[in-house]
């Protein structure tokens, strides 16, 4: 391409220091480095640990950034040594990278990377070195990946390719959310067929993993939620149960013992709350019974008695729902294809780039809009009660199309109570589309868990 080589300006929206809202800026994109390629952003989501890096975590060696996780693109140019990747390839950025030669990348057990961002600077969540420049200064990216811009540099161990028939602005929700969640049932719960699980929160990652106990055989699918207009959509997804808590008089865990002879096989909280991860290991069975944390925080420390694990109940974590990046995420964008993981029905928003800072306040006040038109209005059914939230930034080339979205913005209709704020702390929405300025379609979509997002955005 003409630009290979060269520097590139770009619009970004930057983050220059906690809790303050984005600012849109022409950046500098530099070329890419060895091992490195340089990939145009076609669609970005936002989830809550975008959010909790600006709001809440706020290390001071985090900004000024450039955030966002999860997205899709094609390589515009690769670096040195480069031989894994052409210009013209479709990708996935990966916020937990794969080189496949540390003991955790050869490990089955793990996720994880050794020569992954996380593994050196995990509180500012982001590494020390950049392809990005702002006004003379260094903007830092993000997880290693900074999709809030229109072009990014990454390192190949952070990039999976994938099928040149992807959807760019489809498959860009595995870069994080849905991934987290489906995978956190079937890799890391392993659900089995004929079991009966329970989801905590209906945001994008737990209906994600209803879709996952669904896709491993599960007899039956109980989705909990304090907000009964969700109970629509986690059907579509395959759950089989509804359980509002705040229909019940008693501990939540006792409501689904008494539902289930004695509690559920597998229970997944897919919300970041601590109050919830100890109903849900309470919600599952002694002697076998699973529990997986699928919400991302690391702001409270979390409690349980120790005899509902010495009764034999498991209790683990999941991160990106197991997946090995450069190997699991193509093979989900394939299932996909193959119509066997529904993406299609988490998108319900359009917004313009310019009013990302309106997409982060939705998220952080609980707003959502009743749906009138797809694509167009947010889906109330959608608003997750995860941590994480998306927004996609779709590059389309296209005509007037976004005024849509500006009309959507007007429509607020309001807070969700406070009831469901402290049940499940932070809210999610779920999927909005952004349309680009000047250029291309761009779109946001609403984590993650909190985006388990990371959280189970």
């Amino acid at each position: 391409m003409a630009t290979a080589g060269k520097v590139i300006k770009c619009k970004a929206a930057v983050a220059w220091e906690p809790n303050k809202p984005l600012v849109i800026e022409e950046i500098e994109v530099a070329p890419p480095q060895a091992n490195e390629v340089r990939i145009k952003i076609v669609a970005t989501g936002v989830c809550h640990s975008d959010l909790y890096h600006l709001l809440e975590n706020m290390h001071e060696d985090g900004f000024p950034t450039v955030l966002g996780h999860e997205a899709a693109g094609i390589v515009e140019s690769v670096g040195p040594g480069v031989t894994e990747f052409q210009p013209g390839d479709k990708v996935i950025p990966l916020f937990i990278a794969q080189c496949r030669e540390c003991r955790f990348c050869r490990s089955p057990k793990t996720n994880q990377c050794e020569k992954a961002w996380a593994a050196m600077r995990s509180n500012a969540m982001s590494p020390l070195d950049s392809r990005f420049t702002c006004k003379g200064k260094k903007v830092l990216q993000f997880m290693g990946t900074s999709t809030f811009s229109e072009y990014t540099v990454v390192n190949t161990m952070a990039v999976a390719k994938i099928d040149p028939a992807a959807p760019l602005d489809k498959v860009c929700l595995l870069g994080c959310g849905i991934c987290t969640g489906f995978g956190a049932a079937v890799n890391t719960a392993k659900v089995e067929p004929g079991s009966t699980c329970a989801v905590f929160g209906l945001g994008a990652v737990g209906l994600a993993a209803v879709m996952g106990c669904k896709s491993a055989g599960a007899k039956r699918i109980i989705a909990v939620d304090v907000n009964p207009d969700k109970f629509e959509k986690a059907k579509v997804f395959g759950a089989t149960d509804f359980v509002n808590p705040k229909d019940h008089n008693k501990p939540i865990s006792q409501v689904l013992a008494e539902m289930t002879n004695g509690g559920v096989d597998y229970s997944l909280e897919c919300v970041g709350n601590v109050t919830v991860m100890r109903s849900a290991l309470e919600s599952c069975i002694q002697g076998w019974g699973v529990s997986v944390i699928v919400g991302w925080t690391n702001l409270d420390d979390f409690a349980a008695r120790p005899i509902q694990l010495i009764a034999g109940r498991t209790w683990k974590g999941s991160l990106f729902g197991g997946f090995k990046g450069k190997d699991g995420v193509p093979a989900m964008v394939k299932a996909y294809l193959d119509k066997k993981v529904k993406l299609d029905e988490f998108i319900t928003h359009n917004m313009t780039l310019d009013q990302i800072n309106d997409a982060i306040e939705l998220m952080k006040h609980a707003k959502w809009f009743n749906r009138s038109e797809q694509d167009c209005m947010l889906d109330l059914n959608c608003a997750a009660s995860s941590p994480s939230c998306y927004v996609t930034l779709l590059h389309e080339k296209s005509g007037n199309q976004g005024n849509q979205g500006d009309e959507a913005v007007k429509n607020i209709n309001g807070l969700i109570n406070d009831t469901f704020q402290q049940f499940f702390g932070n809210v999610t929405i779920f999927v909005i589309r952004i349309k680009c300025q000047n250029l291309e379609w761009q779109q946001l979509s609403g984590h993650s868990s909190d985006c388990g997002g990371i959280r189970g955005d």
